[in-house]
Formats: C-alpha cells, structure tokens, sequence
C-alpha cells in the first residue's frame, strides 16, 4: 500500500467534504437567513453536493481502492452539478430558455391566513433571472464552478493514485 497516495487521497475527500458543506451552507445561509429563495434549478444543484458530503466522508475512512472509488462516484456527480450550473446560468444571460415549471421553493402555507402572509412577504423565484451577481457571476454561475473545482480534485486524486499503485509495480 502506497502512504503517499493513501494521504493524497484523504487530502482530497477531506477538500471536497469541506466544499461540499461550506457551498451547502451558504446557500442556506442565503436562504434562510437573507431571504434569497431558491428556484427549481437552485434547489436541484444541491444534490450532487448532498451526495458528495458523505462520499467524501466515508472515503475518509475506507482503504485507498475504496476510497478511490467514492472520490470517482463524488467527481461524476459534481461533474453533473457544474452542468447544471452552466445550464442554469445560461438561461439567466438568455443564452438559452430555462425550465418552464420553474418557481419558488417555499412550503405550502397552513391555514388562509398564512397564505396571505405568504403572498405578502414570499418573491416567486424565475430560473431565468440571477437573485445576485457576484464579480459579475450569479449563484449558478458560482456553483458551477465550484461544482467543477470540486469534481477536479476528487476525479484527479481517484485517477492519479491509481495509476501511481500501477506504475509502482516492479515490471516483470
């Protein structure tokens, strides 16, 4: 067993485990606490991220082909997050039509009188329209490429110690 590429390995799922939460949490900090109500789409690319966390966790622990290959199953699932992030931010530059279902991601109210309350304070959220731009990136934007940093490090650490195990062999 290669330490090196063992700890390389655990580097990476630790890289990706705090990614992973830290872009989970700030959506949520950004829902829950400014205001900002997710879309269809938005709530849609948390999931890789929901998968990635307990991957990267679990590949904390396993042995190094094991934990290669929940760092493989984390970057194809981040890999598919980015996608969906350029999918949503190029339907907020217009480049192309967004989902047409797409809305807020509020509860339903319980009573009447919470429904009004809820007409009164809730935005309903366009998939179409960015709710902040930062340095010149929306939300989706971010997530994409965060979502592709992500799946970077994980899919290179999974490939590359692989072939390090390989390459170390004596040849015969």
């Amino acid at each position: 067993m290669d330490e090196i590429a063992l700890l390389r390995l655990k580097r990476a799922a630790l890289a990706v485990l705090i990614g992973s939460v830290l872009t989970v949490g700030g959506a949520l900090v950004l829902e829950h606490i400014y205001g900002y109500a997710p879309c269809k789409l938005c709530l849609t690319e948390r999931l890789p991220y929901y998968a990635a966390i307990p991957l990267a966790l679990i590949g904390l622990f396993l042995p190094e082909r094991l934990a290669r290959l929940t760092l493989g199953l984390a970057a194809a699932g981040l890999l598919y997050g980015a996608g969906l992030g350029v999918y949503h931010a190029g339907a907020e530059w217009g480049f192309w039509p967004g989902p047409t279902d797409c809305g807020g991601g509020s509860a339903n109210p319980a009573d009447l009188g919470s429904f009004r309350d809820a007409l009164a304070s809730t935005r309903v959220t366009d998939c179409s329209t960015a709710a902040l731009r930062i340095l010149g990136l929306s939300l989706a934007g971010w997530n994409a490429v965060i979502a592709f940093v992500l799946a970077s490090v994980a899919g290179k650490a999974a490939l590359n110690s692989g072939r390090r195990e390989r390459s170390a062999a004596p040849r015969r």
